[in-house]
């Protein structure tokens, strides 16, 4: 495989139970090394792409390369047990009656005795789990467990290793603990990675190429910071943050609405909606073209919602600089026009529309 080849190549991959499709035609590569969110609401697909990966699902149609050659499509089927791909449950799936020593070398075939605990000791010893080795599943915590199921899919030295909704289990402070730790330890060994989840802020914070599902489809993928911060479709632009959505009509190389006139990009014409985000939003007590519906602090935060002239709906601001502005009271909204993002009309409706009928996850 050539240096610049991917470590996996996804080709127009569909997968059908019955007339139903969990998967449409998804293509994406995955570069060595690579961590990659698989991310979306349930039952968009992102698990049944896993298991299409890992071969415990057959494709009907479209091509999955790994390390330069077919694993599954018309040229042949290569079993689970010979991808070399490793994978982490969501609920860690560890054997009760085995310790977690020998959980993590229940995979280890065809090793020496000596070679196996080598293995093992070295797994246990980058996790900093050295003394957990001799206890049952029982024995220990959820973040634990957590631990002692990635030392068990990484102690093959897979690689691809594939993870269901990793950190689902534990509770958020745990679970930014754990995850910054397994990170870490994914980029020390240079592990690629394609990690399920649900939450739009960890799959941010952790993929460096972010793929968006949706009903069996992907929608967009790229960086974080590129899907966030210029979403190509209305529906990763409100998927991946609160959106305010505005009602505007292009006048000449304008767009007016009722937060008032923005330039039209190229191409915008007609009835076209604006999305602006909470906390791109400022207010200040000199006007009088919004009021204060109500206030929600959010600790760092403070949420106001407030009631704008000529939109049918409320609005929503999030800000980290407390203004004591009291319910019911008049105040000006300004956006700056570099904030806010534009999509026709229509566009949420047709992005949702499946070309066949599709199935959960």
């Amino acid at each position: 495989m050539s240096k610049l080849e991917p470590i996996l190549r996804m080709e127009n991959v569909s997968r059908f139970f019955g007339s139903v499709a969990a998967l449409d035609g998804v293509s994406f590569d995955i570069a060595a090394g690579e961590i990659v969110c698989l991310v979306g609401h349930s039952g968009c697909g992102k698990s049944t792409l896993l298991r299409t990966i890992s071969g415990v699902d057959h494709i009907d149609s479209g091509t999955v390369v790994l390390a330069g050659k077919t694993v599954s499509g018309a040229e042949g089927f290569v079993e689970p047990e010979n991808r070399s791909i490793g994978f982490m449950f969501q609920d860690y799936a560890l054997f009760p009656h085995l310790t977690a020593r020998q959980n993590i070398g229940f995979g280890l075939k065809g090793m020496s005795r000596k070679d196996v605990a080598a293995r093992v000791d070295d797994i246990l010893d980058r996790l900093g789990i050295s003394a957990l080795a001799e206890r049952y599943p029982h024995m220990l915590s959820g973040g634990e467990q957590q631990r002692i199921a990635l030392a068990r899919a990484l102690a093959p030295q897979p690689r691809i290793l594939l993870m269901d909704e990793p950190f689902s289990n534990l509770d958020r402070g745990l679970r930014d603990t754990i995850r910054r730790e397994t990170l870490a330890l994914l980029r020390q060994l240079g592990t690629t990675a394609v990690i399920v989840t649900h939450d739009p802020e960890e799959a941010l914070a952790i993929g460096d190429k972010v793929v968006l599902m949706h009903k069996g489809r992907v929608i967009e993928s790229g960086t974080g910071d590129a899907i966030y911060s210029f979403p190509q479709t209305a529906y990763a632009a409100a998927f991946f943050s609160q959106i305010n959505r505005i009602p505007a009509r292009r006048t000449g190389d304008w767009l007016d609405s009722a937060l008032g006139r923005f330039p039209a990009p190229c191409g915008s014409s007609g009835q076209v909606q604006l999305f602006i985000r909470p906390q791109a939003l400022t207010v200040s007590a000199d006007g009088a073209d919004a009021k204060v519906c109500a206030r929600i602090l959010l600790g760092e935060l403070e949420e106001v919602t407030l009631e704008v002239a000529g939109l049918e709906d409320p609005i929503v601001m999030r800000t980290s600089a407390r203004r004591g502005f009291a319910v019911g009271q008049d105040i000006k909204i300004s956006v700056d026009a570099k904030d806010v993002l534009v999509f026709a009309a229509d566009e949420t409706a047709r992005s949702a529309l499946p070309r066949v009928p599709m199935a959960a996850e």
